[in-house]
């Protein structure tokens, strides 16, 4: 197995890179701030360090807002608390609203989301008023989130992309956390004549599709069906609903993996996961137990978490996709750390933040089931790959440079990340999914370590 996994790490052990973090990102929120020009659109990357707007659809803005939200909720300083709370109230109405896009629970989790969240948790004040409107706001962004769908044989459906109806992206596993806390809020999608949609049967029936077509569990598949792959997209005839085939828009190949794809598919499901194993086992979904759903998903979750651990390299990030067409040429590429500033291919740092929270939620449910050895050494896996991201070579440390994680990567295949002179791949640059999912990971860790409250989207029985 490619990661070499530190069985002695504990989150303790991690808090003095933590505490380095939190200091860092304090300074890089307040200069993004003070520095973006709202006429550009919303922040995406940086090019030479100063951060950029590309992209397809704006689905980076609440991670630019939701990061000063983390920001308060690790340090407790206010200033990064009145921000958050200021720009996502005039910022991110359009976002609630928006039907074009898959991304909900991106932007509006990470800023609504979070702030209705501390408000549960007691760390900032019980306000009706405030707390009705982030209510509203995330009912809202669960019901149009369910509004993109698609159906297909057999009596499901998916939410579909921004590429169209025909089009099933795994990166919305993440955004299923929209669809969840609408439903824990009471609230349903009304349709035609009056039809009232279950949000949270409508999550459980993507993930079923995700897991049955984006994933794979070597059964034969097709010709390329190796155990934990994911294809970034899958194709529906939108005609009769029948599945047609694989696609990628940002990995190599549609029978390649992309790895940050890959990480996409081992969080969503691990963090749906956490939150279906505190629902009733007697529970029908579709008119079949619960029991099954989870274990469908387990699948899922436990054949990525393991491709995930034996296609990156020693240290745990991974290369940007398994099929990398020069990857042969760097020897041993996995046997080894990561190497950002090779010739031949660019590094994902960002997959690594994605996937190591993947890890470290999938370790819980695994716990919850019993199954400690596994839970430890998964929990093992993630802080391992936790430290790597926390170290010189990944975190920022420059003043003159607006980004957090180092060595991101956006899209490869067309182009968009920025290639340093002297340098022959991008590397080097940062993102706003990356640095975000970073500050989620230390926030897991720091909340561990100190035996705080976990650090979970939905509303918890036991919170």
């Amino acid at each position: 197995m490619p990661l070499i996994v530190d069985n002695a790490l504990a989150p303790a052990d991690l808090l003095p890179q933590i505490q380095c973090l939190w200091e860092l990102s304090a300074a890089k929120i307040l200069d993004i701030e003070q520095t973006w020009s709202e006429e550009n659109g919303t922040p995406v990357f940086t090019v030479n360090g100063a951060y950029t707007s590309r992209g397809w659809t704006e689905w980076t803005q609440g991670f630019q807002y939701g990061s000063a939200i983390l920001q308060f909720d690790a340090t407790g300083d206010a200033r990064f608390l009145d921000l958050g709370r200021t720009r996502t109230v005039h910022k991110m109405a359009a976002h609630v609203s928006h039907t074009g896009v898959h991304d909900h629970g991106f932007n509006n989790i990470s800023t609504y989301g979070n702030l209705h969240r501390l408000m549960r948790e007691g760390r900032i004040e019980d306000n009706v008023n405030e707390r009705n409107f982030y209510e509203l706001a995330l009912k809202v962004s669960g019901a149009i989130q369910a509004a993109r769908w698609t159906p297909v044989e057999g009596g499901l459906g998916y939410i579909y992309s921004f590429n169209g109806p025909h089009s099933l992206f795994i990166d919305t596993m993440r955004s299923l956390r929209s669809l969840v806390v609408a439903s824990q809020l009471g609230h349903v999608l009304m349709q035609e004549r009056d039809t009232a949609i279950c949000l949270l049967d409508r999550s459980i029936i993507h993930a079923e599709v995700t897991a049955r077509f984006n994933i794979y569990y070597g059964e034969g598949r097709d010709s390329y069906d190796v155990p934990g792959r994911v294809a970034h997209e899958s194709l529906f005839n939108v005609k009769d609903g029948g599945y047609r085939c694989p696609s990628s828009q940002q990995g190599f190949s549609p029978f390649t993996t992309w790895t940050r794809g890959l990480a996409w598919a081992l969080c969503g499901f691990s963090e749906l996961l956490e939150y279906l194993l505190e629902l009733d086992p007697k529970m029908q979904i579709r008119n079949q137990p619960l029991t099954g759903v989870i274990e469908l998903f387990l699948k899922a979750a436990r054949v990525t978490s393991r491709f995930y651990m034996e296609n990156c390299c020693s240290d745990g990030v991974p290369y940007w996709d398994t099929g990398a067409p020069e990857l042969w040429r760097i020897k041993d590429a996995l046997e080894k750390p990561a190497q950002p500033f090779n010739e031949w291919e660019p590094v994902d740092s960002s997959a690594a933040a994605i996937a190591a929270q993947g890890l470290l939620r999938l370790s819980k449910v695994e716990r919850v089931l019993g199954n400690r050895s596994s839970a430890r050494r998964l929990h093992k896996a993630g802080l391992t790959v936790a430290r790597t991201l926390l170290s010189e070579i990944y975190l920022s440390r420059s003043p003159t440079h607006q980004g957090l994680l180092l060595h991101s990567l956006y899209h490869r295949p067309n182009g968009w990340d920025h290639v340093a002179r002297n340098q022959k791949v991008p590397n080097g640059e940062s993102s706003m999914w990356g640095d975000y999912h970073l500050r989620e990971l230390a926030l897991i860790i720091q909340r561990q370590a100190k035996r705080e409250t976990p650090f979970q989207f939905y509303i918890s029985k036991h919170s």
